[in-house]
């Protein structure tokens, strides 16, 4: 996704909103849509994001896109998203901070 004035605030609000059961679409495979809202624009003009989640306490934002730039993933590539949220999702704690370190991942959302 190119470069916009999506933040890690607007991130982290969305994996609340997320927890709450609001969300626009289960994909499968652990796979969620959930629409951001860009800026000052609303989510009228807002980023898709695709994460991969348990619904508890395991957030990954693997994929974002912007509906102007692309209406939608294929079914190739939302295999490969259902592959990567498996395999994100099956890493323990220590995994988790070990690839956070490597700068692999990045923690956007901290605390309780």
């Amino acid at each position: 996704m190119r470069k916009t004035e999506l933040t890690d605030q607007s991130l982290c609000a969305a994996v609340i909103e997320m927890a709450q059961g609001l969300f626009d679409a289960n994909l499968g495979g652990h796979v969620f849509k959930k629409r951001v809202g860009i800026g000052n624009k609303g989510r009228r003009s807002s980023a898709r994001t695709l994460i991969a989640t348990n619904q508890g306490s395991k957030w990954f934002f693997m994929y974002g896109f912007e509906k102007n730039d692309k209406s939608n993933i294929a079914d190739n590539e939302l295999e490969g998203l259902q592959d990567l949220a498996k395999d994100l999702l099956a890493r323990t704690q220590v995994q988790i901070e070990e690839a956070i370190s490597a700068g692999k991942l990045e923690e956007i959302c901290h605390g309780p």
